[in-house]
């Protein structure tokens, strides 16, 4: 039961050394994770939809197009050509829908000013390769916070759309109300009873 809860979890490996990228894919589907590998920063962007969201000005959805399974944490590489990983992670967290997805940085290079500025800007860790089975471990809160998160916002979410149609069927409640309000006081004033009114008084 507990591997079945585990392998909801869906892992985004980025990693431009396929030597690298086999090893974290196989600890992490050793731990019942459901993991996509890309061997690129853009790569990423792209199988999360953010570089067609960009390129259309639109908010880029969770789920890659053709993938069932929403991403629930990204790992990747920091040195890598082109964009490099904390460049991958400021896309992430600029990004009003994937911002929430929690992201961690890997790198051979033991940089405390490195490490620092990855986790200034939003990671949730940051593991010295080679990457162990001990440091995959350490991933299940930051997945577990990730889910939690999202959850909460989808009730937000399904909350602001209760009230919103709340808020609908009022306006259209009062605007019924003063439409038939409107069509008495019409009714009271109409040409024929005013006439039948006059009438009266001109046959006094």
């Amino acid at each position: 039961m507990g591997m079945a809860t585990e392998a909801q979890f869906h892992v985004l490996a980025v990693d431009d050394s396929i030597i690298d990228r086999k090893l974290i894919e196989k600890l992490l589907r050793t731990s019942s994770y459901q993991v996509t590998a890309v061997d690129s920063g853009s790569k990423a962007l792209e199988f999360l939809g953010l570089l067609e969201a960009e390129q259309r000005n639109l908010s880029p959805p969770c789920v890659s197009p053709g993938q069932e399974m929403e991403v629930n944490l990204i790992i990747t590489d920091y040195c890598m050509p082109g964009m490099t990983g904390y460049d991958l992670l400021r896309k992430i967290k600029e990004s009003t829908s994937l911002k929430d997805i929690p992201v961690v940085i890997m790198s051979s290079e033991n940089i405390p000013s490195r490490i620092n500025r990855c986790l200034e800007e939003g990671a949730e860790d940051f593991f010295l390769k080679p990457v162990q089975l001990s440091d995959v471990n350490k991933l299940r809160p930051h997945l577990m916070k990730g889910k939690a998160k999202g959850e909460e916002e989808e009730e937000e979410v399904d909350e602001q759309e209760v009230e919103v149609q709340e808020e609908e069927e009022e306006e259209e409640e009062e605007e019924e109300f003063s439409s038939n309000k409107r069509k008495n006081v019409e009714e009271s004033f109409s040409p024929d009873r005013t006439r039948a009114r006059f009438n009266g008084l001109e046959m006094v």
